[in-house]
C-alpha cells in the first residue's frame, strides 16, 4: 500500500477499529478530497480489517460517495417523474453534448462533473437542475446554457 499522509492517519485512528466505523470513516476521508481514492479505500479496508470489496460495496450504495474526482462545481440533473416528464432527460442529453461528458465524468478543465439524480424534492418546479447548492427551476433547454455558463 503506497504510505497515506499523516490527516489520513489521524482520521483513521479517530474511529474505533470496527466494522461500524465504516460510513463515518468514509464521509470524513471522502471530506479532505472531496471524493474516495482507491487508495482510502485500501487503506480503510485495511484499518477495519475488512476487504476493499466491502468498502466498494457499502459506499457504492449510497449516492453520497463518489470515486472519481468531481469538477469544481457539480451539476445534478433530476430525473425523477415530475423532472423526466417535464424534459429531464432532454437537458441531461443537452449537458452531455455541451460539456462533452457522461454523468459521472468530469470535464478535461475539472470545471464540472456531470450527475443524473433520482429526485432532488422540488418537483412542483420541474424540470430541476442543481448546480452545487443552486436549484434552478422550469428549466429548458434555452435556459441550460444561460445556467452552466454563470458558473465559469
Amino acid at each position: 500500500m503506497e504510505r497515506l499522509d499523516v490527516s489520513y492517519d489521524k482520521i483513521l485512528h479517530a474511529y474505533p477499529n470496527e466494522e461500524g466505523s465504516l460510513i463515518p470513516l468514509l464521509q470524513k476521508m471522502q471530506a479532505t478530497k472531496r471524493y474516495i481514492s482507491p487508495e482510502m479505500v485500501e487503506a480503510v479496508a485495511d484499518y477495519l480489517g475488512i476487504t476493499e470489496s466491502q468498502v466498494y460495496g457499502v459506499a457504492s450504495f449510497y449516492s453520497q460517495f463518489r470515486f472519481t474526482e468531481p469538477g469544481k462545481h457539480s451539476i445534478s440533473v433530476c430525473l425523477g417523474t415530475a423532472c423526466h416528464v417535464n424534459g429531464g432527460e432532454t437537458l441531461l442529453e443537452t449537458f452531455e453534448r455541451d460539456l462533452n461528458i457522461k454523468p459521472g465524468e468530469c470535464t478535461p478543465d475539472k470545471k464540472f462533473d456531470l450527475n443524473r439524480v433520482a429526485c432532488i424534492g422540488c418537483c412542483a418546479l420541474a424540470p430541476v437542475v442543481k448546480v452545487d447548492n443552486d436549484v434552478h427551476s422550469k428549466v429548458n433547454v434555452i435556459k441550460l446554457k444561460e445556467i452552466w455558463t454563470s458558473y465559469e
